[in-house]
Protein backbone atom coordinates (compact mmCIF):
# COMPACT_ATOMS: atom_id res chain seq x y z
CA UNK A 1 0.00 0.00 0.00
CA UNK A 2 1.46 3.15 -0.86
CA UNK A 3 1.68 6.46 1.26
CA UNK A 4 -1.46 7.79 -0.35
CA UNK A 5 -3.61 4.90 0.11
CA UNK A 6 -2.61 4.19 3.45
CA UNK A 7 -5.83 4.33 5.93
CA UNK A 8 -6.27 7.14 8.54
CA UNK A 9 -5.10 5.85 11.91
CA UNK A 10 -8.81 4.56 14.24
CA UNK A 11 -9.83 7.03 16.82
CA UNK A 12 -8.49 6.19 20.11
CA UNK A 13 -10.56 3.53 21.76
CA UNK A 14 -12.85 4.95 24.80
CA UNK A 15 -10.99 4.21 27.84
CA UNK A 16 -12.44 4.03 31.36
CA UNK A 17 -11.83 5.41 34.70
CA UNK A 18 -13.79 3.32 37.71
CA UNK A 19 -13.93 4.80 41.08
CA UNK A 20 -16.39 5.81 44.01
CA UNK A 21 -17.25 9.10 46.31
CA UNK A 22 -16.60 7.34 49.93
CA UNK A 23 -18.89 8.46 52.45
CA UNK A 24 -17.64 7.50 55.94
CA UNK A 25 -20.19 7.42 58.82
CA UNK A 26 -20.79 8.14 62.06
CA UNK A 27 -21.13 4.83 63.65
CA UNK A 28 -24.16 4.56 65.20
CA UNK A 29 -26.11 7.28 63.26
CA UNK A 30 -29.02 5.94 61.21
CA UNK A 31 -29.34 5.72 57.58
CA UNK A 32 -32.37 7.21 55.71
CA UNK A 33 -32.05 6.59 52.18
CA UNK A 34 -30.42 3.57 50.04
CA UNK A 35 -31.25 5.55 46.96
CA UNK A 36 -32.71 8.98 45.35
CA UNK A 37 -35.14 9.70 42.97
CA UNK A 38 -34.07 10.41 39.29
CA UNK A 39 -35.14 13.97 39.94
CA UNK A 40 -32.66 14.37 42.66
CA UNK A 41 -29.80 12.81 41.72
CA UNK A 42 -28.84 15.27 38.96
CA UNK A 43 -27.62 17.68 41.70
CA UNK A 44 -25.29 15.11 43.50
CA UNK A 45 -23.62 14.22 40.46
CA UNK A 46 -22.99 17.66 38.69
CA UNK A 47 -21.26 18.19 41.97
CA UNK A 48 -19.04 15.05 41.82
CA UNK A 49 -18.27 16.40 38.36
CA UNK A 50 -16.97 19.55 39.38
CA UNK A 51 -14.79 17.91 42.43
CA UNK A 52 -13.68 15.42 39.72
CA UNK A 53 -12.47 18.36 37.22
CA UNK A 54 -10.67 20.17 39.96
CA UNK A 55 -8.40 17.17 40.18
CA UNK A 56 -7.13 17.14 36.79
CA UNK A 57 -9.02 19.82 34.45
CA UNK A 58 -9.18 17.12 32.04
CA UNK A 59 -11.52 15.16 33.41
CA UNK A 60 -14.48 17.65 32.21
CA UNK A 61 -13.88 16.05 28.50
CA UNK A 62 -14.75 12.86 29.62
CA UNK A 63 -18.60 11.77 30.37
CA UNK A 64 -19.40 11.09 34.02
CA UNK A 65 -21.65 8.18 35.21
CA UNK A 66 -22.81 7.86 38.15
CA UNK A 67 -26.49 6.57 40.51
CA UNK A 68 -27.97 8.08 43.55
CA UNK A 69 -27.41 5.28 45.84
CA UNK A 70 -24.67 3.92 48.18
CA UNK A 71 -22.98 0.45 48.55
CA UNK A 72 -21.26 -1.29 50.95
CA UNK A 73 -17.02 -1.79 49.08
CA UNK A 74 -18.03 -6.22 48.70
CA UNK A 75 -20.60 -5.01 46.43
CA UNK A 76 -17.89 -2.97 44.22
CA UNK A 77 -15.44 -4.79 44.55
CA UNK A 78 -15.95 -8.23 42.54
CA UNK A 79 -15.11 -9.81 39.60
CA UNK A 80 -15.19 -7.34 36.63
CA UNK A 81 -16.45 -4.78 38.22
CA UNK A 82 -19.97 -5.46 37.49
CA UNK A 83 -21.65 -2.52 38.99
CA UNK A 84 -19.54 -0.06 36.91
CA UNK A 85 -19.38 -2.48 34.26
CA UNK A 86 -23.93 -2.32 34.45
CA UNK A 87 -23.30 1.72 34.62
CA UNK A 88 -21.08 1.83 31.46
CA UNK A 89 -23.79 -0.07 29.75
CA UNK A 90 -26.74 1.89 30.94
CA UNK A 91 -25.01 4.97 29.99
CA UNK A 92 -24.67 3.72 26.47
CA UNK A 93 -28.14 3.30 26.13
CA UNK A 94 -28.10 7.58 26.85
CA UNK A 95 -28.54 10.05 23.89
CA UNK A 96 -26.14 12.40 23.07
CA UNK A 97 -28.40 15.28 22.38
CA UNK A 98 -26.76 18.32 21.09
CA UNK A 99 -24.11 18.24 22.60
CA UNK A 100 -20.50 18.33 21.61
CA UNK A 101 -18.59 15.21 20.47
CA UNK A 102 -15.78 16.57 23.13
CA UNK A 103 -17.69 17.72 25.84
CA UNK A 104 -18.59 15.21 28.58
CA UNK A 105 -21.75 14.64 29.83
CA UNK A 106 -22.97 14.36 33.43
CA UNK A 107 -25.35 11.05 33.50
CA UNK A 108 -27.01 9.87 36.80
CA UNK A 109 -29.35 7.24 36.96
CA UNK A 110 -31.96 7.17 39.90
CA UNK A 111 -34.82 5.65 41.15
CA UNK A 112 -38.44 5.71 39.49
CA UNK A 113 -40.97 4.59 41.58
CA UNK A 114 -38.58 3.34 44.42
CA UNK A 115 -36.96 1.21 41.60
CA UNK A 116 -33.61 1.24 40.30
CA UNK A 117 -32.47 0.83 36.54
CA UNK A 118 -30.90 -2.72 35.79
CA UNK A 119 -29.15 -4.57 38.81
CA UNK A 120 -27.99 -1.45 40.42
CA UNK A 121 -30.14 -1.96 43.28
CA UNK A 122 -27.84 -2.08 46.80
CA UNK A 123 -28.11 -5.89 48.29
CA UNK A 124 -30.31 -5.95 51.38
CA UNK A 125 -27.62 -7.80 52.60
CA UNK A 126 -24.80 -5.47 53.07
CA UNK A 127 -26.64 -2.57 54.20
CA UNK A 128 -25.71 -0.32 57.30
CA UNK A 129 -21.75 -0.81 57.31
CA UNK A 130 -19.94 2.54 58.50
CA UNK A 131 -18.11 2.83 55.20
CA UNK A 132 -20.56 3.43 51.70
CA UNK A 133 -19.65 4.06 47.85
CA UNK A 134 -21.19 6.18 45.31
CA UNK A 135 -19.77 4.76 42.51
CA UNK A 136 -18.73 6.61 39.26
CA UNK A 137 -17.34 5.68 35.97
CA UNK A 138 -15.31 8.37 33.66
CA UNK A 139 -15.24 7.38 30.03
CA UNK A 140 -14.30 9.20 26.37
CA UNK A 141 -11.33 9.47 24.56
CA UNK A 142 -8.75 6.92 25.20
CA UNK A 143 -5.70 9.19 25.59
CA UNK A 144 -7.70 11.68 27.54
CA UNK A 145 -9.19 8.84 30.09
CA UNK A 146 -5.53 7.36 30.40
CA UNK A 147 -3.82 10.62 31.49
CA UNK A 148 -6.43 10.81 34.19
CA UNK A 149 -6.47 7.51 35.06
CA UNK A 150 -2.37 7.67 35.90
CA UNK A 151 -3.17 11.21 38.04
CA UNK A 152 -5.76 9.53 39.14
CA UNK A 153 -4.09 6.27 40.68
CA UNK A 154 -1.15 9.08 41.86
CA UNK A 155 -3.00 11.52 43.37
CA UNK A 156 -6.64 10.81 44.44
CA UNK A 157 -5.85 8.58 47.37
CA UNK A 158 -3.01 11.49 48.66
CA UNK A 159 -5.39 14.65 47.80
CA UNK A 160 -9.01 13.32 46.67
CA UNK A 161 -11.26 15.04 49.64
CA UNK A 162 -14.23 15.86 48.03
CA UNK A 163 -15.76 19.16 48.30
CA UNK A 164 -17.82 20.88 51.32
CA UNK A 165 -20.95 21.20 49.13
CA UNK A 166 -20.56 17.71 48.17
CA UNK A 167 -19.91 16.05 51.59
CA UNK A 168 -22.99 18.46 52.18
CA UNK A 169 -25.18 17.27 49.74
CA UNK A 170 -24.65 13.33 50.23
CA UNK A 171 -25.68 13.76 53.74
CA UNK A 172 -28.59 15.44 53.18
CA UNK A 173 -29.59 13.53 50.10
CA UNK A 174 -29.24 10.18 51.70
CA UNK A 175 -30.50 10.98 55.14
CA UNK A 176 -26.74 10.24 56.81
CA UNK A 177 -24.06 11.74 58.89
CA UNK A 178 -21.15 12.06 57.41
CA UNK A 179 -17.68 12.14 59.04
CA UNK A 180 -15.37 12.14 55.95
CA UNK A 181 -16.07 12.45 52.25
CA UNK A 182 -13.24 11.70 49.44
CA UNK A 183 -12.73 10.38 46.15
CA UNK A 184 -10.95 7.22 45.42
CA UNK A 185 -10.20 4.27 42.26
CA UNK A 186 -11.24 0.43 42.31
CA UNK A 187 -7.53 0.18 43.22
CA UNK A 188 -7.47 2.61 45.95
CA UNK A 189 -10.69 0.41 47.41
CA UNK A 190 -9.13 -2.74 46.96
CA UNK A 191 -5.51 -1.57 48.70
CA UNK A 192 -8.15 -0.20 51.57
CA UNK A 193 -9.99 -3.42 51.94
CA UNK A 194 -6.60 -5.66 52.04
CA UNK A 195 -5.68 -3.64 55.41
CA UNK A 196 -9.04 -3.95 56.70
CA UNK A 197 -8.80 -7.73 56.20
CA UNK A 198 -5.11 -8.12 57.52
CA UNK A 199 -6.88 -5.98 60.75
CA UNK A 200 -9.71 -8.84 60.94
CA UNK A 201 -7.10 -11.78 60.31
CA UNK A 202 -8.61 -12.69 56.90
CA UNK A 203 -5.07 -11.30 55.32
CA UNK A 204 -4.28 -15.12 54.01
CA UNK A 205 -7.52 -14.60 51.69
CA UNK A 206 -6.42 -11.37 50.36
CA UNK A 207 -4.54 -12.53 47.34
CA UNK A 208 -6.16 -15.01 46.51
CA UNK A 209 -9.54 -12.42 46.30
CA UNK A 210 -7.13 -10.16 44.47
CA UNK A 211 -6.52 -12.57 41.84
CA UNK A 212 -10.34 -12.79 41.11
CA UNK A 213 -10.88 -8.80 41.28
CA UNK A 214 -7.60 -8.50 38.92
CA UNK A 215 -6.91 -11.17 37.21
CA UNK A 216 -10.14 -12.84 36.55
CA UNK A 217 -9.10 -15.70 34.56
CA UNK A 218 -6.04 -16.16 36.30
CA UNK A 219 -5.90 -18.84 39.40
CA UNK A 220 -4.76 -18.61 42.95
CA UNK A 221 -3.55 -20.98 45.82
CA UNK A 222 -4.52 -20.76 49.74
CA UNK A 223 -2.96 -23.61 51.39
CA UNK A 224 -1.13 -22.25 54.30
CA UNK A 225 -1.81 -24.89 57.21
CA UNK A 226 -3.96 -24.29 59.32
CA UNK A 227 -6.27 -22.60 57.00
CA UNK A 228 -8.48 -24.07 54.68
CA UNK A 229 -7.53 -25.52 51.58
CA UNK A 230 -8.93 -23.22 48.85
CA UNK A 231 -8.35 -22.79 44.78
CA UNK A 232 -9.38 -20.28 42.87
CA UNK A 233 -9.40 -21.22 39.06
CA UNK A 234 -11.84 -20.88 36.18
CA UNK A 235 -14.17 -17.65 38.25
CA UNK A 236 -14.92 -19.75 41.12
CA UNK A 237 -13.75 -20.88 44.58
CA UNK A 238 -13.21 -24.43 45.00
CA UNK A 239 -12.75 -25.42 49.22
CA UNK A 240 -11.43 -28.47 50.16
CA UNK A 241 -14.00 -30.67 52.26
CA UNK A 242 -11.96 -33.12 53.97
CA UNK A 243 -12.78 -36.67 55.14
CA UNK A 244 -12.00 -37.19 59.06
CA UNK A 245 -8.67 -38.98 58.15
CA UNK A 246 -7.73 -36.81 55.78
CA UNK A 247 -7.92 -33.39 57.77
CA UNK A 248 -6.44 -35.73 60.76
CA UNK A 249 -3.94 -35.69 58.56
CA UNK A 250 -3.31 -32.48 57.35
CA UNK A 251 -4.50 -30.26 60.44
CA UNK A 252 -4.20 -32.42 63.91
CA UNK A 253 -2.02 -30.29 65.93
CA UNK A 254 -0.93 -33.86 68.48
CA UNK A 255 0.00 -36.95 68.57
CA UNK A 256 -2.92 -39.33 68.05
CA UNK A 257 -4.38 -40.46 71.00
CA UNK A 258 -7.92 -41.98 72.49
CA UNK A 259 -8.33 -40.70 75.38
CA UNK A 260 -11.22 -38.14 75.96
CA UNK A 261 -9.44 -35.09 76.77
CA UNK A 262 -7.78 -35.70 73.29
CA UNK A 263 -10.38 -36.38 71.61
CA UNK A 264 -12.25 -33.12 72.63
CA UNK A 265 -9.48 -30.97 71.79
CA UNK A 266 -9.19 -32.57 68.60
CA UNK A 267 -12.93 -32.08 67.92
CA UNK A 268 -12.89 -28.37 69.33
CA UNK A 269 -9.68 -27.95 66.52
CA UNK A 270 -12.06 -29.37 63.76
CA UNK A 271 -14.91 -26.88 64.91
CA UNK A 272 -12.84 -23.75 64.51
CA UNK A 273 -11.29 -25.31 61.21
CA UNK A 274 -14.98 -25.51 60.10
CA UNK A 275 -15.85 -21.98 61.33
CA UNK A 276 -12.49 -20.75 59.29
CA UNK A 277 -14.28 -22.71 55.89
CA UNK A 278 -17.76 -21.06 56.71
CA UNK A 279 -16.02 -17.21 57.22
CA UNK A 280 -14.01 -17.94 54.17
CA UNK A 281 -16.74 -19.08 52.30
CA UNK A 282 -18.99 -16.02 52.82
CA UNK A 283 -16.00 -13.37 52.50
CA UNK A 284 -15.55 -15.10 48.89
CA UNK A 285 -19.73 -15.18 48.27
CA UNK A 286 -19.70 -11.25 49.54
CA UNK A 287 -17.59 -10.47 46.65
CA UNK A 288 -19.35 -12.18 44.26
CA UNK A 289 -16.57 -15.56 43.78
CA UNK A 290 -18.57 -18.61 43.38
CA UNK A 291 -18.06 -21.03 46.02
CA UNK A 292 -17.72 -24.92 45.57
CA UNK A 293 -17.49 -27.57 48.13
CA UNK A 294 -14.87 -30.17 47.12
CA UNK A 295 -15.10 -33.93 49.20
CA UNK A 296 -11.41 -34.95 49.54
CA UNK A 297 -10.29 -37.84 50.57
CA UNK A 298 -6.53 -37.14 50.95
CA UNK A 299 -4.56 -34.34 50.93
CA UNK A 300 -7.13 -31.98 48.59
CA UNK A 301 -4.58 -30.27 45.92
CA UNK A 302 -5.87 -32.80 42.95
CA UNK A 303 -9.26 -32.82 43.75
CA UNK A 304 -9.10 -28.75 43.80
CA UNK A 305 -7.49 -28.74 39.92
Amino acid sequence: MTPAQTAPPAPPADLHVLGALALELRGDAPIARQALAQSEVGALAELIAVDLAGFVPETAALDLVTVGAHYDPVELLRPGWPLHRELDQLAARAPRGGIAPEAGRVIAFGAHEAQLPGALTPSADHIGGPFRLVPFVLSGSGTVAARVGDAFERELLERGMAGAATALAAQQAFGLQVEHARYLTVHDLAAMMAMQYEHAGLSPLWPLLETALLEPEGEHWLDAVPEPLVHYADGEARIAMFEPRAWKSRYATEAPCDTPECRARLEQQHRHFQARQRQIAAVLGAHGIPVNFVHCSDEGRAALV
